[in-house]
């Protein structure tokens, strides 16, 4: 069995050749090492190239939207890198808002264009306020005015209700689930699971966040994935090993790999 983890990020708690070799243990043979800033995409380039089956992407997390006027021209330049395989972590965030709603749109907007111009696919974040919907409605709308679809864009860590899952799939999204779906009150999350079709469904642990359970609380590597694929296969009534080659396969189509 070959699982994939599509998102996770390094902040140190551990060497990348160790995370790489207890996540090959735990089955997870393939990762993806996600940017948050120019910084972290810079990281991000050199772990890939450390490790065998990593590759990166590189973008601006809305957290960091108003953190500097961001040079468009080093992003393209991490691009053309041949390990890279995405745009991202970029989006809106609502929820916290530690950048102005203003600047996260025209960050966004920009990255957007740049996958346009590219054709590299998009790792999209979007979280609003509990029971509110902008973030949501304005993500789609730039993805859909930028004409942004048919595989091109992942909406990863999906927490929102179905009406936008549905909006976004017909957009042609990929959905990524990460540890939430083991958390006891996220009701909502595992619903979710059986509203994707299985071809456009990839798994995440968004590490070194939202560790599953029953490791919740602590810091979270690739290694957990597996606890994620047990839960969805559960939800879906599919073997874990069927689920692990559609996740994985998916993570290949959309990545271009």
């Amino acid at each position: 069995m070959e699982l994939f983890d599509t998102h996770f990020h390094w902040e140190g708690h551990l060497p990348p050749e160790l995370i790489a070799s207890e996540a090959l243990d735990n089955e997870v043979k393939y990762l993806v090492c996600v940017g948050g800033d120019y910084q972290t995409s810079l990281e991000s380039l050199k772990i890939s190239h450390s490790l065998e089956n990593c590759y990166f992407t590189a973008g601006v997390h809305p957290h960091s939207a108003g953190n500097e006027a961001w040079d468009m021209e080093k992003f393209s330049e991490l691009l053309k890198d041949d390990k890279c395989v995405a745009i991202g972590e970029i989006g809106l965030d609502y929820f916290y808002e530690n950048s102005e709603k203003d600047v996260q749109r025209k960050v966004f907007n920009k990255f957007c264009s740049l996958g346009k111009k590219t054709d590299f696919p998009l790792i999209v974040h979007c979280r609003d306020k509990d029971d509110c919907c902008e973030a949501y409605e304005e993500v789609y709308g730039i993805l859909k005015n930028e004409g942004i679809g048919n595989g091109k864009f992942a909406v990863h860590c999906y927490t929102g209700n179905l009406f936008w899952l549905e909006k976004f799939l017909d957009l042609g999204a990929y959905i990524g689930i990460t540890g939430i779906v083991t958390f006891p009150k996220a009701e909502n999350v595992r619903t979710i699971v059986k509203h994707i079709p299985d071809d456009r469904l990839l798994l995440e642990t968004d590490s070194p966040y939202l560790a599953p359970k029953p490791h919740r609380g602590k810091p979270n590597f690739p290694k957990h994935l597996k606890f994620v694929a047990e839960e969805v296969a559960k939800i879906k009534d599919i073997p874990l090993e069927k689920l692990a080659k559609i996740t994985t396969h998916n993570a290949f189509k959309f990545y271009n790999l």
